[in-house]
């Protein structure tokens, strides 16, 4: 256990990864080039920014929710961020202090009551617009907490039922830009260990159902088409012996195969389709869609899976390499493709390109679940400091052609997801922007960016 001087001086709390102290609105001064008229909309990023010191290790997952927005309109910009209004951070403030531990740390005792389970619920890890508030979620899972679009305060937490339990929503949950629906997925580490289901367009009905696992697993996106839902069981999971004495060491196993479930969006447990692939660890995914192709009906999925192992002369030292960089937030990924047959009920993949180390993938989001042909990546370079992983610059990739163009920024900068915005009256699906938050080291301060997509 570390002292709280020693916790202050953790990689992820310095320089572009220091917590931020206040809320503020402020217009944006124009350093470089000029803001287009033609983009307009409001650019959100959700990320972790503890208030409160607690004991014990820190992880960077552990800081408390907080939203920073950027304004667009006319070209002018103006910026405001607020905390996520969580039960959590609201107990304590309340007690002036650190009521839970992070999560490299075993959870206190007795703190499962004021919150979704025995680790806080921050909220910090995605934001979605949906029925007409912006939706703040957690990668462990648990209640979204809405937030209202023009002054980013928590209006109230979300919480969706199923027979009478409320469900730990999982962050990378979809909402479908034209029915309105949102898509979502949660897994726990007791049965059952993966709910899917859809909320409609206005909050009022709910469709779940509880897919059966062999046992615990660690999903952390999905995907969505027209039609279907796409869930994933990946091979990267708790190791079964340290599990049993209430350890969580992530193991790589060699020899599971990754499965992709695919479910018709309103379909019954029984319904859905399990495609295998090569063993992979798999963060985001692009996009997906379905194909009718000269084989028969296809999902095509595109995602950043990790680079598969290449020690093939010793498979378990492989997958242990994995593991650890899973575990100290490094990235070595590629862009990749998986089309599951739903005719033969076989899988094809390959990979589009391995030239660069990408991740945090988006496509144009009016593209969503329909067939699109552009990912936009932030490029991953190395970094001298564990779970310090080095965002350096933006990849386009053509998903069909696999060519790839790649913009590196200076050494001193650092960036933040950049999702892509399309432009006003946009003619072509990678017409339009890609906007962020970009860490100048050289200056000491944070700046927003937008791109010509």
């Amino acid at each position: 256990m570390r002292n709280a001087a020693e916790i202050e001086d953790v990689a992820v709390l310095r320089a572009g990864f220091a917590p931020v102290t206040k809320e503020i609105v402020t217009d944006l001064a124009v350093i470089e080039g000029e803001l287009p008229a033609d983009l307009d909309g409001l650019y959100v990023r959700n990320g972790p920014n503890r208030q409160f010191a607690a004991d014990g290790r820190y992880h960077w997952f552990d800081g408390d929710g907080m939203l920073h927005g950027v304004r667009f309109e006319r070209g002018r910009a103006q910026y405001r961020n607020a905390w996520i209004g969580t039960d959590g951070l609201n107990a304590e403030r309340a007690a002036g202090s650190a009521q839970w531990r992070g999560i490299k740390e075993a959870p206190r005792a007795g703190m499962a009551s004021v919150n979704d389970g025995a680790y806080k619920n921050t909220a910090n890890t995605d934001v979605k617009f949906w029925n007409g508030q912006l939706l703040a979620m957690w990668y462990l899972g648990g209640s979204p907490y809405r937030v209202a679009v023009d002054s980013l305060a928590t209006t109230q937490r979300f919480d969706v039922h199923h027979e009478g339990k409320r469900i730990p929503i999982s962050a990378h949950s979809k909402v479908d830009e034209i029915t309105g629906e949102l898509i979502f997925f949660a897994y726990d580490k007791a049965p059952p260990y993966m709910q899917y289901g859809v909320v409609s367009a206005d909050g009022t009905r709910t469709h779940c159902v509880a897919i059966d696992l062999p046992g615990p697993r660690l999903p952390h996106d999905m995907a969505i088409t027209k039609n279907y839902s796409i869930l994933h069981d990946l091979p990267l999971f708790y190791d079964a012996e340290a599990f049993k004495l209430g350890r969580h060491k992530l193991k790589f196993y060699n020899d599971v195969p990754s499965r992709f479930g695919v479910i018709p969006r309103h379909g019954r447990a029984d319904q859905i389709r399990w495609f295998e692939a090569k063993s992979t660890f798999l963060y985001h995914v692009a996009n997906a869609w379905e194909e009718t192709s000269a084989v028969g009906d296809e999902i095509v999925m595109i995602g950043t899976p990790y680079r598969p192992p290449v020690d093939s002369a010793d498979p378990i030292k492989a997958g242990q390499r994995i593991a650890r960089m899973v575990a100290s937030l490094e990235n070595d990924c590629v862009v990749a493709e998986w089309r599951f047959n739903l005719t033969t009920g076989q899988t094809r993949e390959r990979i589009i390109t391995d030239e660069w180390n990408v991740e945090f993938p988006s496509a144009n989001p009016h593209y969503q679940g329909r067939a699109s042909r552009f990912a936009w990546n932030i490029l991953i370079e190395p970094s001298l400091q564990p779970e310090q992983p080095r965002f350096a610059g933006l990849v386009k990739v053509d998903t069909l052609t696999g060519k790839s163009q790649c913009w590196r920024s200076s050494l001193g900068d650092w960036f933040s997801e950049a999702p892509f915005c399309p432009k006003v009256n946009a003619s072509a699906e990678d017409d339009g922007y890609l906007t962020g938050f970009v860490w100048n080291a050289a200056a000491e301060r944070s700046e927003c960016h937008v791109f010509d997509a």
